[in-house]
């Protein structure tokens, strides 16, 4: 599908950062539509990843005594 927009060349003002995915560079511009990716494949492995659940918040129980609303059964 044709994007509505004109794509910028990419120049040497346009940022660029590691991509998240591989590490290898990513140009961090809007004429780059995977940003933060360098690629529509890194972009789908860290869809993946999320989906799979591999990235996580580390979390530890609530404290009852700490938590109000904490119920106790």
């Amino acid at each position: 599908m044709p994007s509505s927009l004109p794509e910028a060349p990419i120049t040497a003002a346009h940022r660029t950062v590691k991509c998240p995915a591989c590490g290898g560079p990513s140009v961090y511009a809007t004429s780059n539509p995977y940003r933060p990716f360098c690629s529509a494949r890194c972009r789908q492995i860290d869809l993946g990843a999320w989906a799979s659940e591999q990235f996580a918040l580390p979390a530890s129980a609530p404290d009852p005594d700490l938590d109000p609303d904490f119920a106790s059964g």
